[in-house]
């Protein structure tokens, strides 16, 4: 058997070449609504840059793909979307091949352990991808609230605010951080301490191209604080984009008051859809989803 050769997608090739790869649609994009289970590039009027897709072609016909995503102002990929193989070593080798870095999040169906078939897909881009130098590091629930979902009402507990100073902002996020079961905020502590972790939860909600005018400061009737939940748009769509508790105000169920008021801003913008997601070990946030009626649609793999 030949070596196959690695190369990056050409313009005009979206439709053709890269969808050419046999994909049954068990795992992956292809478990997402139209249009993201179709990969179109920048030019195309999609999200993807061709110099960040791969191909392991052999014999002219691809064995592998994998397709990194950024927005449009970042130099570097944020994450590995797309990630498909016949051949699982063509796989592992097109990823050490690309020379890009950028956590993969596989997509899943609920329940997929139990699935025969799923569980094989999922387990053979686990495994192509650690071989390539990936770690897991979490799953996670991902639900979508659509108008059928219901709005949830507000407990009426808490008084909500916009605070307009960051670092009013960076502190309430040190002081979440410093005991949160977020498996991406405890990587982010580990690697760099509170303070990095604090601003890169900052500087991910200013890369969301929606008003910082939305996020809110969350009190009780006696001024004092509970913690901060920020409604947001992601290049897809909204989402909840931050939900955090002060330490000293855990245990009264304050998470499920900050996801309501988050859901009702977010309908009142006019949202539709909206998307959110926590790790599946993070059990009070996800009764909070569970309680204010977010289905879970989707189960996702993330490896570093």
């Amino acid at each position: 058997m030949t070596d196959p050769v690695f190369r990056c997608l050409a313009e005009g090739e979206s439709s053709s070449l890269f969808a050419s790869l046999p994909d049954p649609g068990l795992v992956g994009r292809a478990l997402l609504d139209p249009p993201h289970h179709v990969l179109r590039t920048v030019a195309e009027g999609g999200d993807y840059r061709p110099e960040w897709v791969w191909l392991a072609l052999r014999g002219g016909e691809v064995v592998a793909r994998a397709a990194f995503w950024g927005g449009p102002e970042d130099t570097e990929p944020r994450v590995l979307d797309w990630f498909d193989f016949t051949d699982p070593a063509a796989g592992t080798a097109l990823l050490r091949a690309s020379g890009l870095h950028a956590e993969y999040e596989l997509i899943l169906p609920p329940g997929w352990r139990s699935d025969p078939l799923a569980r094989a897909a999922g387990g053979a881009r686990i495994s192509a991808a650690v071989e390539a130098g990936y770690e897991p590091m979490v799953e996670r629930f991902r639900y979508t609230w659509t108008p059928a979902c219901g709005v949830p009402d507000s407990p009426g507990r808490l008084v909500f605010r916009p605070e307009p100073d960051d670092d009013v902002i960076l502190d309430v996020l040190r002081r979440v951080h410093s005991s949160t079961l977020d498996a991406h905020a405890l990587r982010a502590v580990a690697e760099g301490g509170l303070d990095a972790a604090a601003r890169q939860e900052l500087d991910f909600l200013h890369w969301c191209p929606s008003p910082r005018e939305w996020w809110r400061m969350a009190y009780t009737p006696a001024g004092e604080p509970v913690g901060f939940q920020a409604p947001a748009r992601n290049p897809n769509g909204p989402v909840v984009g931050f939900i955090g508790v002060l330490p000293e105000q855990r245990g009264h169920g304050y998470a499920y008051d900050l996801l309501v008021e988050c859901t009702r801003q977010l309908v009142a913008e006019g949202a539709e859809r909206i998307a959110a997601a926590t790790d599946t070990g993070n059990v009070p946030m996800a009764k909070a989803f569970a309680r204010a009626g977010y289905p879970v649609v989707q189960h996702r793999y993330c490896l570093a």
